[in-house]
């Protein structure tokens, strides 16, 4: 009796120990996963911060890393104090801010749509936003403050995102409606735009194209702290809904089975997405593909799960606006070119990729 005991012992031991070591294996490749994303995000901020220092050095006046540190530290004591606080760091902060929140309405919008050439400019959100901000510059800048200009982009953003899910709306929301749908309204609101631009004058149109590229100059601290709200509050709304997500790329029927409310998360996401983007290109204008391009860079490093691909995609959407404002600045001194240009000499090609890929 006691051999038989022995052996069933024996035996249970032979049957739990495939299993225990299974998910011992799986436990240790989560944790080393878990690391390599923590030391990911790690070295991303770090690159963040030494880009930015950098960024202080360098303009029309270069300027010693030492002499900067003194300047932060102690503006008014230092003799670039004003240059410091006043003109550059408000830049860089709006920079890293702009491409943060374009970077994970990107993310966001490619998750809820399902399609890997989703981005606020090619859905029309950052058309909406243009359309209205010329319209702003061209019949009203002369009465109102220019001040309200990026709540008119916001506005504009609002009123598109809104025809957009009008427009795409049959028994519900059709992920591949709302791609056709928007590339259709941002070609019709693209001509609109340009045809005010025309026939405005001069001025307004000097000031309208500047804006439509997408451009940091004269950024102060108001509007820091003006965009710095939308995304304390948007990012950490879009990290609570991850599983909701991701629960939806793998389909509305597999996310209603997982007891996802599959019409109530897209449009909760998609004004998540609409409040990060119009806030940027509010404050901006129209920098395009970074939307497009960030997400890409991102899900590369992390995969697709938006609770890692959020915070990847902010630093690579920042690490980009920063790099393309800092080239502006001082690749063609004394001339300050807007970041749009550099932004989109890289991410125009990028999305000729993407559409190679896609037919492949």
């Amino acid at each position: 009796m006691s051999s038989l005991s022995g052996a069933n012992a024996e035996s249970a031991t032979q049957d739990q120990t495939p299993g225990h070591a299974q998910g011992h294996t799986q436990g240790h490749t989560q944790d080393r996963a878990n690391r390599r994303y923590r030391r990911l995000v790690a070295l991303l901020a770090l690159a963040l911060v030494a880009s930015a220092g950098l960024s202080l050095s360098l303009g029309s006046f270069p300027t010693p890393p030492i002499e900067v540190l003194k300047a932060l530290a102690a503006p008014q004591a230092s003799d670039i104090g004003f240059i410091v606080w006043e003109l550059r760091l408000p830049r860089i902060l709006l920079a890293v801010l702009v491409g943060a929140a374009l970077a994970v309405a990107g993310a966001v919008l490619q998750g809820i749509v399902r399609n890997p050439l989703a981005s606020p400019d090619v859905i029309g959100i950052t058309s909406g936003a243009a359309l209205a901000a010329v319209v702003f510059l061209a019949g009203f800048a002369s009465q109102l403050s220019i001040h309200l200009l990026p709540l008119a982009a916001l506005g504009g953003a609002l009123v598109a995102t809104v025809l957009v899910v009008a427009l795409a709306w049959r028994k519900g929301l059709n992920p591949s409606r709302v791609v056709l749908v928007g590339i259709g309204l941002s070609a019709a609101m693209g001509a609109a735009t340009t045809l005010l631009i025309v026939i405005s004058d001069d001025a307004s149109a000097l000031h309208a194209y500047v804006w439509l590229t997408g451009s940091l100059y004269a950024a102060q601290w108001r509007h820091v702290l003006s965009l710095l709200p939308w995304l304390l509050v948007a990012i950490p709304l879009c990290l609570s809904l991850a599983r909701h997500m991701d629960a939806l790329a793998l389909g509305d029927a597999v996310a209603v089975g997982l007891g996802v409310d599959v019409l109530r998360s897209r449009l909760i996401l998609l004004a998540l997405s609409m409040a990060l983007a119009g806030a940027a290109v509010a404050f901006a204008g129209g920098l395009s593909f970074v939307g497009l391009v960030a997400p890409h860079l991102a899900a590369r490093l992390v995969g697709r799960s938006l609770a890692r691909l959020v915070p990847v995609a902010a630093l690579c959407g920042a690490l980009i606006v920063l790099y393309a404002d800092l080239i502006g600045r001082v690749a063609f001194l004394p001339k300050d070119l807007p970041a749009g240009v550099f932004v989109s000499a890289v991410g125009a090609p990028f999305f000729v990729y993407l559409l190679y890929r896609t037919r492949q």
